[in-house]
């Protein structure tokens, strides 16, 4: 059986009450609303019947407009992740990653054209919760990539294979741009220089090792190695969600070449495969120690592909499982 999030579960009923409905109408769901404190997930057909129950009670677009209610801490790790992405598409990236580690409740594919990118939401509607989940889905995006970038960007297209609501007031809004449906297949499209945009936290951590680099020149006086080590370290730890990072990415970031940035570190006595074999031990080590993430999640943020495989590195690190390093601590 799928599950999803209760934070997602909870959201929408909090924003259910907020536009009218009253408890009394969530004390019959299959989930119901006095169990929700206590749990962690729900059934996803509990939630697509949730989105149904809505979509009838406060009529066509709550999907949309929960959508645009969605903040990133919603969505657990992968929200949490998201904020630590260099550029906006990236998110599309970890989403890929996340799921098929975590889940198999949703498939994001990305095709990129010269100048339009269309991100696929594979999820088969075998009831209406779910094409009203899609629906939400494709709603928060346009919310989250705003967020990231700080800008007001917006796709150029959505497209949805059920058929159209009754009403488009509340989609028109939310998507601001051609909404098609009975389409064949359901995705959002944006302009490929918008999903390529630096995210804000890019452009600062950019802008600083960019201020610093004139420093160093004008100055002539290089910056620590311990200070370069940490630089990178840091870098490395936020790009580790979307998977391992090459040197020239970090590089990039940092204002140098590869060769500049391995030399420095080499004069350090290290090389980048250290640090990145360095910085997954310590996220790991600290997520088992002061978090409650599953396994899984945890070798989702250290850059990892399957848990099989994170829990074979550390033990290697360690001698021990992460579940017995988890029980010791």
């Amino acid at each position: 059986m799928n599950y999803i999030s209760i934070s997602l579960y909870r959201k929408m009923i909090n924003h259910a009450l907020a536009e009218g409905m009253t408890r009394d109408k969530f004390f019959d769901l299959p989930t119901p609303i006095d169990s929700i404190a206590s749990i962690q997930v729900v059934p996803a057909d509990h939630f697509f019947e949730l989105h149904e129950i809505l979509d009838k009670e406060l009529g066509p677009g709550f999907s949309v407009r929960i959508g645009q209610q969605m903040k990133m801490e919603d969505y657990g790790v992968l929200g949490l992740s998201w904020k630590t992405c260099s550029w906006a598409g990236e998110i599309f990236e970890r989403s890929e990653r996340y799921f098929k580690l975590l889940s198999n409740t949703y498939f994001f594919k990305v095709d990129r054209d010269i100048e339009i990118s269309r991100i696929f939401l594979n999820r088969e509607a075998y009831r209406r919760g779910i094409e009203l989940s899609n629906e939400a889905t494709f709603s928060a995006v346009v919310v989250v990539l705003r967020a990231i970038t700080e800008s007001d960007i917006s796709p150029v297209e959505v497209s949805f294979k059920h058929a159209p609501p009754e009403k488009l007031d509340d989609y028109i809004r939310a998507f601001n741009c051609s909404i098609q449906f009975n389409q064949p297949h359901n995705y959002i499209a944006y302009k490929k220089e918008d999903l390529e945009r630096r995210t804000a936290k890019a452009d600062e951590s950019i802008n600083r090792f960019l201020v610093e680099r004139v420093e160093e020149e004008t100055r002539g006086v290089e910056l620590s190695g311990n200070k370069i080590v940490n630089d990178v370290e840091n870098l490395i730890r936020d790009a580790l969600p979307s998977g391992i990072p090459g040197v020239e990415q970090i590089g990039q970031i940092m204002g140098m070449s590869r060769r500049t940035l391995t030399r420095r570190l080499s004069e350090n006595g290290l090389t980048f495969r250290d640090l990145i074999k360095r910085a997954q031990e310590e996220v790991s080590k600290d997520l088992l120690k002061n978090s409650a993430r599953s396994i899984a999640e945890i070798a989702f943020e250290t850059g990892f592909s399957e848990q099989s495989a994170f829990s074979r590195a550390f033990k290697n690190w360690t001698n021990q499982s992460p579940a017995e390093f988890r029980k010791i601590q």
